[in-house]
């Protein structure tokens, strides 16, 4: 699969086929996001723990794992942002770097996770400090996955804890 990928990625002789590969690009990794999107998107119907879920989970991460870096500029449509936002995004970490140097390249795994992360927010009508918001949600779910907050929520469910009060006066 990605053996025509490389060759479009890597025969950039002309401002001509700089162009035309740059589009072609973008179609293959569009293709790529939407298909490991649809991955995903089976995977959830499935019940929790069946092994079909969790196969499709698998091939859609060697998927991503395997896709070339990705320039900002293609990130940016599939974004629906302007490239400098996506270059300001990953320079703040929100985007993971797949490489800088020669030029900056994104991991298409990253731009994936964000942009669900976008959909879900403007779906639900956040069009304005999307940073922040997507900040905030991935911070959330870093939050989340802790251990010990999760033992902690839990403790609290069940009515295991003590309130303590300042003392007055």
């Amino acid at each position: 699969m990605w053996n025509a990928f490389e060759k479009v990625c890597h025969t950039r002789k002309r401002k001509e086929a700089d162009a035309v590969s740059v589009t072609q690009e973008r179609e293959v990794l569009t293709t790529l996001l939407d298909d490991v999107a649809k991955l995903h998107e089976v995977a959830e119907t499935l019940p929790a723990g069946d092994e079909r879920a969790q196969a499709l989970e698998s091939v859609a991460e060697r998927w991503l794992a395997s896709a070339p870096g990705m320039r900002p500029s293609i990130a940016a449509v599939l974004l629906g942002l302007s490239e400098p936002t996506v270059r300001a995004w990953a320079k703040r970490g929100i985007l993971r770097v797949r490489s800088s140097k020669p030029r900056l390249l994104l991991d298409p795994a990253s731009v994936q996770e964000i942009r669900q992360l976008v959909s879900e927010l403007r779906l639900a009508g956040q069009t304005r400090d999307l940073l922040d918001e997507v900040y905030n949600r991935l911070a959330d779910e870093q939050q989340l996955a802790d251990p010990d907050l999760a033992e902690s929520l839990a403790q609290m469910h069940r009515g295991e804890y003590i309130v303590r009060r300042q003392p007055t006066g």
